[in-house]
Order: structure tokens, then sequence, then C-alpha cells
């Protein structure tokens, strides 16, 4: 369950509750469903109903400071639930959503602006009671016709919300404080969470006029400040540079078991940079605190400078235990080129990963032979009797290899090796009808010569190109590399204008109903889609409704390993790599807890300003 707001699912049903850990918020009628103060897909939830806080958080942690952080590119608008322009990410996190979720489970939710929320066994709808002291910044409370007006309209202003929202049928208020959503499908157990990830909007704000008199409009770009609900509210703007919010002194929200040891920095800011290279020389100059470290070659090679050195900027390895999804080399199967699929085959063979781990990122990376890596989701071995029930009805719609033969990534440990896989690729090149021609070049039977282009959208990854084109050329493929700028990217990516794109499918451990969105037939020319490939498939369809449909945590799993090598033997992709662990850089001017979370580093959210450590570093400066 995940959006481009990064929202990770995680819900379901509680009716394996120990009897001891089940009180209601509210005594149920005879024959309805009992009120839940938390949400798992598979299973109880960790905590109690009368839980003071999560276990990963340091419930007397500091208030005050700041904390910097950065991003890559620009923005144009304050209006985040639009597609329309580029948003400062920012904003949304102003605007607090019917629950939140827990770093240390996989899949748990409890309530923040519900209360509670209840759902009948058959997950047709689900209802949620709204907590009597929420509220907006502006003082007002926050209703059901907010929550009603929300969902509807966030529907129509956006198409990935519409489609990820696509299965709420209508909402109803049901109570003095209660909404009731109602599903156009049964036994998705998915959709009560689903449903509690939205953010409640406040009607009377979008439906009024701003200073000047204009109405507002949800689905326009907007440089007014939205107004929110949340910890924190916008304080500055810089447009296309920086933005900033301040914590609320008066936050209603500030001491739910939810939010206690959190929400602990006065302020955040976000610095927006045009170029990755700029960025970390502004890390270096102290312009901003903390970095994601995501170049291993940067990790390797960047990090030798003199706070390093001081004890001043931190370096850390974080081990977790989230799904690392699959980033690779994406085709476009929209177009005929790569239609057959051993041309892409071809392109697997002729990667040289082993090259480029040793020689680009100083042997930092695992190959990825999974869609779901390091989790209990991917497949291994052969396909047990569990799956093979799921796999069984699809003979003959999926590669006969699913059946016979275990994945494995093409190696090109030895100059051996290399060669073999170039003569391996140049074989299937030619038996899906490219033979090599004047010019050592690949033409098929109308003369056409073999293409691409890949498209990027940084510049880092042009090193880890170039040699894999050079590789290409070998076996009579012309590629070229274009590198654009983020906006064009974007345009580009949204509506399939690609031979070849780097993407990237993030996963969580309870995969769910954004399996269609990544390789559904209905996203499949859906304009904005995650469905870069352009999947069309019956089979992969009705195991995308094995995983969504699933009954129990091991259904669950039997689904997605059956998904993931129905996948992988279609070589959709080219697997590229992943880490089993969070590279992180920070200035040493911050505490954390003890222990963080199994699922999540917690930067900022679970930090906070450490005054003698900041002192320090300036003293030292």
């Amino acid at each position: 369950m995940i959006t481009r707001r990064g929202l990770i699912k995680a819900f379901g049903s509680l009716s394996l509750l120990p009897a001891s850990r089940i009180v209601a918020a509210s005594v149920a009628h005879a024959g309805e469903p009992a009120w839940r103060h938390g949400l798992s897909l598979f299973g109880a939830v960790k905590y109690p109903v009368d839980f003071p806080h999560f276990d990963y958080v340091n419930p007397d942690a500091p208030k005050g400071g700041r904390v910097r952080l950065f991003t890559i590119g620009t923005f144009d608008s304050l209006n985040p639930f639009t597609y329309k322009g580029d948003s400062a990410g920012l904003v949304a996190s102003t605007v607090d959503s019917l629950t939140k979720n827990a770093s240390d489970e996989p899949s748990s939710q409890y309530g923040l602006i519900a209360e509670a929320m209840r759902y009948p066994d058959d997950h047709s709808s689900v209802t949620y009671r709204l907590r009597p002291g929420a509220r907006f910044h502006d003082g007002s409370p926050i209703t059901p016709e907010d929550v009603i007006w929300s969902m509807t309209h966030l529907k129509l202003a956006n198409p990935q919300s519409a489609f990820y929202y696509k299965n709420i049928e209508r909402a109803e208020q049901t109570g003095e404080r209660e909404v009731t959503f109602f599903f156009s499908v049964k036994g998705n157990r998915e959709l009560p969470q689903i449903t509690g990830q939205l953010q409640v909007l406040p009607r009377h704000y979008w439906e009024g006029t701003d200073a000047k008199g204009k109405k507002r409009d949800l689905n326009d770009t907007t440089l007014e400040t939205p107004l929110g609900s949340a910890a924190y509210k916008i304080s500055k703007v810089e447009t296309g540079k920086a933005v900033s919010a301040r914590l609320i002194k008066d936050y209603w929200a500030a001491n739910l078991p939810v939010n206690v040891g959190q929400n602990n920095f006065e302020e955040i800011s976000v610095l927006y940079f045009r170029d990755e290279t700029i960025a970390l020389e502004a890390f270096k100059a102290d312009q901003y605190d903390y970095r994601n470290e995501n170049s291993s070659k940067s990790w390797a090679t960047a990090y030798n400078f003199p706070a390093v050195k001081r004890g001043d900027v931190l370096l850390e390895k974080i081990a977790n235990k989230n799904v690392q999804g699959m980033q690779a080399f994406a085709f476009n199967i929209r177009r005929d080129k790569f239609k057959d699929r051993r041309v892409r085959l071809a392109f697997n063979h002729a990667f040289d990963f082993e090259w480029s781990n040793a020689n680009l990122f100083y042997g930092q990376y695992k190959r990825s032979a999974s869609f779901f890596n390091n989790s209990e989701l991917a497949a291994t071995g052969l396909p047990g009797p569990d799956e093979l029930k799921l796999l069984d009805p699809l003979r003959g719609k999926i590669p006969d290899e699913v059946f016979t033969k275990v994945y494995k990534n093409p190696v090109n440990a030895t100059p051996l090796e290399r060669r073999k896989n170039l003569r391996t690729a140049l074989k299937l090149m030619g038996e899906a009808g490219w033979k090599l021609g004047p010019q050592h070049k690949l033409v098929n039977a109308r003369g056409e010569v073999f293409q691409v282009e890949f498209l990027l959208v940084s510049p880092l990854f042009e090193r880890i190109v170039l040699p894999y084109v050079d590789q290409l050329r070998l076996i009579g493929i012309q590629s070229t590399v274009r590198t654009v700028d983020d906006a064009q990217y974007e345009r580009r990516r949204q509506v399939f204008d690609f031979d070849i794109i780097v993407a990237n499918w993030p996963q969580s451990l309870s995969p769910g109903n954004e399996q269609r969105n990544f390789w559904g037939s209905e996203t499949a020319d859906r304009a904005g889609s995650f469905n870069f490939v352009g999947i069309k498939d019956k089979a992969i369809d009705q195991l995308i409704n094995d995983v969504i449909f699933a009954k129990s945590r091991h259904e669950l799993v039997v689904a997605c390993r059956a998904l993931d090598r129905v996948l992988l033997w279609n070589d959709f992709v080219v697997p590229m790599w992943y880490i089993p662990y969070q590279r992180i850089a920070h200035w040493n001017r911050f505490g954390r807890p003890e222990k963080l979370p199994d699922y999540s580093v917690g930067f900022p959210d679970i930090w906070w300003w450490d005054a003698a450590k900041a002192a320090r570093i300036k003293a030292g400066k």
C-alpha cells in the first residue's frame, strides 16, 4: 500500500486478539462489530488500548531546536493534493490522517483523528469514530463532513488518489462523530487501513476564498499555505528554494499515545537543490543536517572531510527489516522492440553487475533476484504445494520455467563467464529476429537497426549506464543515454515516452492493492501509473488478486512468492541491486532513542535536538 506521498500500508482484522487485550472504546450494539483502537492486516496489534506510547520513542524527549533537511528538485506549489505542478512535500505533513502507522510492526495502524474503528467480518465497509477534540489549525473541529469531503475531492483532484481509493464506493455520516465507508468488493482486508490513511482536509477552507477573494480549488496549484491540522504549520516559504514549518504550541493531538515522544523539533526546514553534487557539498558546509546516502561512490569516497574526522558528522549503517523492492532497468514493452521476452533476457545477459559492483560500488551491493528482496515474501527454490495451487491453473499462460527452474541472474565473475553471457545474449537476439548486419549493428528482416535510449534524471547514473552501453554495443545494440531535468523526466515517465528507465518499486511487508498499480492490466495505459513496463497479463492480474484477497499471513506469503516468480521469469526488467541496511550521515547535534524501530530510522520524527552536542560543534568551528 504505497502512494506517491510515501504512505506504507498496514491493516486488517483483529479477530485473533487475546481477550485480555480486547478493550472496546464503547460497547457495540448486539450484532455489530466491536470498536477497535488499532488495526493489523493479520492477527493482533502489538499495543493494547491503554498503551502510553510506542516502545521505540523517548517519552521525555526535549522539545526545541531546528532540523534542516534537503531534497533534489524545486517546487512551484504548496498544494500537495493535486497532480498539477511540483508541490513542496513538507506541506503534506501538516495534515493529519485518520490513523497512524507503528514503526515497530509490519502492518499495524492506530487511531489518530479517529479514536476507534470497526468493520464487519466480510470487510465490506469500515466505520471511523472521530475524536471529539480533533481540530484544524484555525481551531475549527474536524467533522464527519470534512472526512467525506476529503475522500470525494481527493479522488477528483488526483488520478493516483482516484485509483488508490477506487474500491471506496461511497461514504456516509452514520453517527454524530462517525463516518462509514462502503466498499465495492468484499474480502479485501486492506481496504479498512487504506481508508485510515486518508488525510482529512478542511472543507470550509477549500470551499472558501483566499486573501484576494479568489475561490480556492483543490485541483489547482497555489502558493497560499493551506490550512492543516498536524503538529507543524508552514511558517516560511522561499518559492522553489526552501520551506519551513514550526511546531504548534497547542497541537490538539500532542499527548495522544501515537504522538508521545515525537515531533520534538521546534522547526523543520527543507532546502531544495538542483544537483546532487552541489547538495553533498552543502552538507559538508553544514547547510543542512541529515542525509540518506544512496550513492555507494559517495559513501566510500566523499565523507573524508574534517567534520567527519572531528566527530562532528557521524556515518552509520543501520540495518532494518524492511523489504527491499526491485530497482531495475525497466523496459517499455508498449514498444514493439521489447515485446519479445528473449530480447529482454538478452539485455540481462549483457549487464555486468559483478564488474559494476567491484569497480563502481566498492562491493557494497547485492544483486536483486526478487521483487521482494530481504524478506520471506521472496520466491526461493521451486514452487511448493501451496504455490502450485495458485500456479497450476495458469500453466500455458505463464513461462514454463516457473515450474522447472530456480530464477538466477547471469553471473560475470570471470572474463570467461562474461564472454559466454555475451554470446548467449547475441544468440537470444538472433532467435528474436535480430541479426548482425553492416557495421556490427543488429537489424531485423525489414532492415531496421535495433536502437535504444536510456532516459535518466540523475547524472550520477551515467557512470553506471555508460559501461552497460559499451557491453550492449559488443552484441550490436546501439544505445544512447539522455539525462533530462526532473520536470521533463516526470512528464515523459507519466506518459510512458521512453525506451528504458531506471525504475524502483518499493514494497511493504504486507503487499496488496498497490500491486495493481505496479503490474495490473488496468494501469498499463493509465498516465502516471507505476506500471512503467506496460504489463497487460491476465495471469498476473489473477496473482495480484490472490495477494489482495489473502485470508491469512501464510496465504499472503504464498501469493507474493507466486507473483514474484512469474514477474521474474517474464524478464520485464534487468534487476539491479540492493543493500539490507540504510546509510545515513548526520551532524552530531541530535539525540535519539537507544533502540530504533525495526522498520524505520525514525528521523526526524523520534529524534530530538541535543543542545550540548550542538554547542560543542559550534565551539569547535
